[in-house]
């Protein structure tokens, strides 16, 4: 008769075996390689540390920009979706999963965007944020089911962060979508993976080894937060949620914010501090109706009515203007 103790043992023992069925997929990862620029890293003094992980860090942007056109592909789908009602949906783990949520819960402030457009999945759940609920990432059940529970379609975009691209919560997840017809990305550091399989575009940022081992929140968590800044800034722009270069939706929530919006006002429209406040007050503290108002010389209906027409693109609305004449 088992005892309880004897099936943990077990269990246990099943746990390594399939870890030593892994090894050699691990192996074959770049990111789990060891880096010979950091060999006796524990040997070095903090001035070396600093100086070896700068120098590494340094490789992070030319690996990014090796997946430029990969990326472009995502921005411009991205963009479609959402212009059509969909979603963008991040699905990640551990340090992926936090680096998703981060980008996605900065778009609303940033862009103004509904809280729905931009979403996270991770694996453990919201908990997994501040702590590690890493066994999670080992079911494909759990990200099915994470999924699922989000109901992705033909107008979604789902993208699948995870360094080693080998993920099963992740792979799962985008594998589920794809089947029901959502658009799909993976965002990965290495070639030929189970990730890249499942989804229709795959963006490799391929940084190397890192410095310590297998420790993919360093050089392969600095590519992937390059990577999602630019699908989730390359998108709203192209919505025309910036005006030249200025971040025209922001939301003025809170002082920060709202001084933001005035100075972006001010220098969009080269006017001073006093009459920008006064034409934000007018046009109900909304940069773009602002920028609308003033641009096109309209009145605060017609500028909300433009921007209705235009699906919020600031651009466009100003510009009806010039087609009306």
């Amino acid at each position: 008769m088992l005892t309880s103790s004897t099936m943990q043992e077990t269990a246990g023992a099943q746990g390594i075996e399939l870890r030593k069925d892994q090894a050699s997929q691990l192996q074959q990862l770049t990111t789990e390689s060891q880096n010979e620029a950091s060999q006796g890293f524990d040997t070095k003094s903090a001035l070396e540390i600093a100086r070896i992980i700068n120098h590494e860090d340094a490789k992070v942007a030319s690996a990014v920009k090796k997946a430029i056109p990969e990326i472009a592909l995502v921005i411009d789908q991205v963009a479609r979706s959402l212009r059509e009602g969909g979603r963008l949906i991040y699905v990640g783990a551990g340090s992926s999963g936090r680096i998703a949520a981060l980008d996605a819960s900065e778009c609303p402030p940033t862009y103004s965007t509904a809280p729905g457009q931009v979403q996270y999945i991770m694996a453990g759940g919201p908990k997994a944020l501040a702590s590690a609920v890493e066994v999670n990432e080992d079911s494909e059940e759990l990200g099915q089911r994470d999924i699922a529970r989000r109901r992705p379609t033909r107008k979604d975009v789902v993208v699948g962060v995870s360094a080693s691209g080998r993920t099963p919560y992740v792979v799962a997840a985008v594998a589920y979508a794809h089947a029901r017809g959502a658009h799909t990305a993976a965002v990965t550091c290495n070639h030929e993976t189970p990730l890249a399989a499942a989804a229709d575009i795959t963006i490799i940022a391929d940084v190397g080894p890192e410095v310590i081992s297998g420790s993919t929140r360093l050089k392969a968590g600095s590519a992937q937060k390059m990577v999602l800044n630019m699908i989730t800034t390359g998108a709203m722009t192209r919505l025309g949620y910036v005006y030249e270069n200025l971040m025209v939706n922001v939301h003025m929530q809170n002082s920060k914010l709202t001084e933001r919006g005035i100075r972006i006002l001010m220098c969009a429209c080269k006017i001073d501090h006093e009459a920008a406040v006064q034409i934000i007050k007018s046009a109900g503290r909304s940069v773009p109706v602002a920028l609308v108002m003033l641009k096109a010389k309209v009145d605060k209906p017609e500028a909300v009515r433009r921007l209705a027409k235009s699906d919020g693109n600031v651009r466009l609305a100003i510009e009806d203007n010039v087609l009306d004449l």
